[in-house]
């Protein structure tokens, strides 16, 4: 037998109930054991239960700290931890979203908050581009967060936007800055006069409105409109979810 060699056998994992959502539904317990090969690391034993490590604050085994590249002895019990809310993510300068999260990058910017997203970026363009510009990748691909050369992501929770927005705010809890951003672009929007940008709008806008931005990007032209109370409604509820972060 060689020196690197370990006796194949199995582990008790005890994953916390905040993962459970993500295990198959024979694990989701508070203890349950899983087989191990004798060469795996605990990563690897993590990933195989369905928990991208995006998603784990920490590991620890028979009840000392340990790392994903740690390997185990037969029958060690493996504790599984929620990352920490609210997470942060040194470096990070803003999130970027998987095609399918389109709604919800459109209501990110609406409060201020830097989303890139784009509906033909293929999987290993974002994970590219994640890395190259230090973006958190938001996806409800889990395979997509197993992904090797992933900078930073998280699994967002919810089929609602409603809900996948209180998510992403209750985990991150991102500073707000409503109606700075372009929702189609992602530019910032800066002030513009009025006369500036008259030949533009609609001769009701220009009677109703005193007050325009414009996309430093795109070029958009942005007002107080019809939509207001919804964005309204958005902006209060994403001010409640953040303050119980930081209160």
């Amino acid at each position: 037998m060689s020196p690197g060699h370990r006796t194949p056998g199995a582990l008790v994992v005890h994953p916390d109930p905040a993962l459970w959502f993500l295990l198959p539904r024979a694990h989701r317990r508070g203890r349950t054991t899983v087989a191990w090969d004798g060469d795996a690391t605990l990563g690897h034993v993590v990933q195989s239960l369905g928990v991208p490590l995006t998603e784990v604050g920490a590991l620890r085994l028979d009840g000392r700290p340990a790392a994903p590249q740690d390997r185990p002895a037969p029958g060690a019990a493996l504790a599984i931890l929620p990352v920490d809310r609210p997470q942060e993510v040194p470096g990070a300068t803003g999130f970027l979203l998987d095609v399918g999260l389109g709604t919800l990058a459109r209501r990110l910017r609406v409060l201020g908050i830097d989303a890139a997203y784009r509906n033909d970026a293929a999987d290993a363009e974002l994970v590219r581009e994640g890395a190259a510009r230090h973006r958190i990748l938001l996806t409800q691909d889990r395979g997509l967060l197993m992904r090797r050369a992933l900078w930073a992501g998280a699994h967002v929770r919810g089929d609602r936007p409603d809900d996948q927005l209180a998510d992403v705010l209750d985990r991150f809890a991102p500073r707000l800055a409503p109606c700075t951003r372009c929702t189609a672009c992602n530019g910032e929007l800066a002030p513009v006069a009025a006369d500036e940008v008259a030949g533009e709008l609609e001769a009701g806008t220009r009677r109703s409105y005193a007050e325009f931005a414009r996309c430093r990007s795109c070029g958009r032209v942005y007002w107080h409109g019809a939509h207001g109370k919804g964005l309204e409604r958005i902006v209060e509820a994403a001010r409640a979810v953040v303050a119980r972060r930081h209160p």
